[in-house]
Formats: structure tokens, C-alpha cells, sequence
């Protein structure tokens, strides 16, 4: 079953955001991760959301998402997206 990883981050360090975000589609295309969406002004239409981004993606199965989560390259450049971000990440099953 198809699940969707949504991020929803606060950038405070856009250098080192920068960095994780040009290494970021190699790690993500070596484990058949699909960005469906990233936009750094998204449109809040109902309710307060406090935070710069949002970034969409897809894996075939949970199984996908973990090995490319808990993969050694994710696992190297995620340490500046924890660096220059705050925020939360969601796991949601498609249907």
C-alpha cells in the first residue's frame, strides 16, 4: 500500500537547509521516493499552520519509506535538515 511522507517544516538556518536540499532528490530517486509537492508558500486555507514549507512524497510501501529513511545517505544529509529546521514529519497510508 502506496504511503505518503508530508513534512512540515519551520527553516531558521537556509545555508545549511540549502545543503540537505541539493542532496535530497539523489537519496530520494535511489529508493524510488516520488516528490509529489514542495512549496515554501503554501496556501493556509482554514486554521493556523506556523511554518515556512511543506514537502510531499511517496513510497510503494512503508517498507520503501523505512529504507530510504533509515538508509546510511538519508541518514548522513538529514543531519542538516534537523540542523537548520524545526517542525514534524507525518507517515500517512494511501488508500
Amino acid at each position: 500500500m502506496t504511503v505518503y511522507a508530508m513534512a512540515q517544516l519551520s527553516v531558521h538556518d537556509r545555508e545549511r537547509y540549502a545543503s540537505y536540499a541539493a542532496r535530497f532528490m539523489d537519496v530520494l530517486t535511489r529508493y524510488d521516493g516520488r516528490l509529489l509537492a514542495a512549496d515554501e508558500q503554501p496556501e493556509v486555507i482554514e486554521g493556523d499552520w506556523p511554518h515556512d514549507k511543506v514537502v510531499l512524497i511517496s513510497f510503494a510501501d512503508r517498507d520503501a519509506f523505512e529504507k530510504w529513511a533509515y538508509s546510511p545517505e538519508y541518514q548522513e544529509i538529514s543531519k542538516d535538515r534537523v540542523a537548520a529546521t524545526t517542525g514534524v514529519v507525518i507517515l500517512a497510508k494511501g488508500l
